[in-house]
């Protein structure tokens, strides 16, 4: 299968194509203003936009922006080939990104942007780079657990006590990107292992993160496996959101993504693509997703989301993630073993 097979097979989400109106910035350059980026965006509008507005104010380069799922957009980017009009891949984990670039398809990214971010944020071969991380975590009911009940790694979870009591989201990028993860650091049989205990012990199936935790609040379940950030808007809403999460120790249950950029290498404005890019790992950019998006920033300097174990201060296992970039292994793995 490939890469187009295989986004058309996960793709939850269909492509919405968008033209954003530029605003004149003020100091606008002769040598801006009739330049303009298109972006393909596996990361929502509510999550990215502010920050493209932003940067079409300050630096008068427009922002054109294709909206869509992060695999989809990328085999679009495949299939488009060098006619492809994108400038920027902006992706949701790491996994996408180097899909691309072992394609061939990214350009490298000059080492003053690269050494902003910490190495293990990075392309070994500079060819992509985070703008934000984030965790995974084991979500919890905290009206039917304590902080010390809940489990410890992704094995005890396939324990018979955890029956039907976990829930997880098979079609969801992110949980997949997490199961690349599983595979690179427990190797292709033991994950296989796990897919299949977990099928086994009834894991409870939902559509993404976002309903794994409105099913924790309502006590469906005990335990979601989830990325770090979603928690937070409900506790935004409700201070008494009866969820906490829980970072398992060396376990890959906390291992950390990131969301991150790629400059394609058919661009015609690569320059305004590196702009583009150091915007985007301004204090600015990086404190916006801190606060809005409780999504933890990768340049030093700015405090992490509020309430939310600093990134320092997680334990996750050493997994490389220029080495997640075989989605269609993972797709062909959670369907052969019916978590798909």
């Amino acid at each position: 299968m490939s890469l187009i097979g295989l986004a058309a097979a996960t793709s939850t989400v269909l492509i919405a194509c968008g033209t954003q109106d530029s605003p004149t910035g003020e100091g606008e350059t002769a040598s801006t203003e009739d330049t303009s980026l298109v972006v393909y965006s596996g990361r929502g509008e509510d999550l990215i936009g502010p920050m493209f507005d932003r940067f079409e104010a300050e630096t008068g380069i427009e922002v054109n922006v294709r909206y869509g799922d992060t695999a989809e957009l990328a085999a679009t980017i495949l299939e488009e080939g060098q006619n492809s009009p994108a400038d920027i891949y902006f992706a949701q984990d790491a996994g996408a990104l180097g899909a691309l670039q072992k394609e061939g398809r990214t350009r490298d990214i000059p080492e003053n942007l690269l050494s902003q971010v910490d190495p293990r944020f990075r392309s070994r071969e500079g060819q992509w780079i985070g703008i934000t991380g984030r965790a995974r975590v084991f979500a919890y009911n905290t009206d039917s657990l304590n902080a010390d009940e809940v489990p410890d790694s992704i094995w005890e979870m396939t324990e018979p006590e955890w029956s039907g009591r976990i829930g997880w989201a098979p079609t969801n990028g992110s949980f997949q990107a997490f199961v690349s993860a599983v595979r690179e650091h427990e190797g292709e049989e033991r994950a296989r292992e796990w897919l299949e205990a977990m099928v086994a012990n009834d894991a409870q199936v939902y559509r993404n993160n976002t309903a794994i935790i409105e099913a924790l609040g309502r006590g469906e379940i005990e335990v979601g496996l989830v990325n770090n950030y979603y928690l937070a808007r409900f506790q935004a809403e409700d201070a008494d959101f009866p969820v906490a999460h829980h970072y398992p120790s060396g376990d890959v249950g906390s291992m950390i993504n990131i969301a991150g950029v790629a400059i394609l290498d058919s661009s015609d404005q690569p320059e305004a693509a590196e702009s583009f890019v150091q915007f985007m790992l301004t204090p600015e950019a990086q404190q916006h997703f801190a606060e809005g998006n409780s999504e933890y920033p990768l340049i030093d300097g700015i405090e992490p989301p509020n309430e939310q174990m600093p990134i320092s201060e997680i334990n996750p296992p050493d997994i490389d993630l220029s080495s997640l970039e075989d989605l269609e292994g993972t797709l062909n793995l959670l369907q052969e073993t019916g978590a798909l």
